[in-house]
């Protein structure tokens, strides 16, 4: 299956590296470019035990790989995920969602 992965915070990166590493195609993406090239180096952004190993295995495996052009992976896609934050809303509590509409 082919999965894009809007995102590349805790949750986008992490299920987009569990779902190259149970054999999927994964392209996680992102519109921050330093983190993204960060990624590309092998460097990962935030800390989860033994993230970094299962990234660069399925980098290496060429399951996981990671942009920040948005059209090519959802329109290859069998599933897209949107893994973006959603903060409390000033005054009410309620999600922020437009970070998901963006997306």
């Amino acid at each position: 299956m082919r999965i894009a992965m809007i995102g590349t915070g805790y949750v986008g990166l992490v299920s987009g590296a569990c779902f190259a590493d149970f054999g999927h195609d994964v392209t996680c993406v992102d519109k921050d470019e330093k983190k993204i090239a960060s990624l590309h180096r092998g460097e990962i952004p935030i800390y989860e035990p033994g993230l970094d190993e299962l990234v660069a295995a399925n980098v290496k495996a060429k399951r996981l790989d990671f942009t920040t052009d948005l059209s090519r992976p959802v329109a290859d896609a069998d599933a897209v995920f949107i893994a973006v934050g959603t903060p409390s809303r000033r005054g009410d509590g309620h999600a922020d969602l437009s970070y998901v509409y963006a997306a």
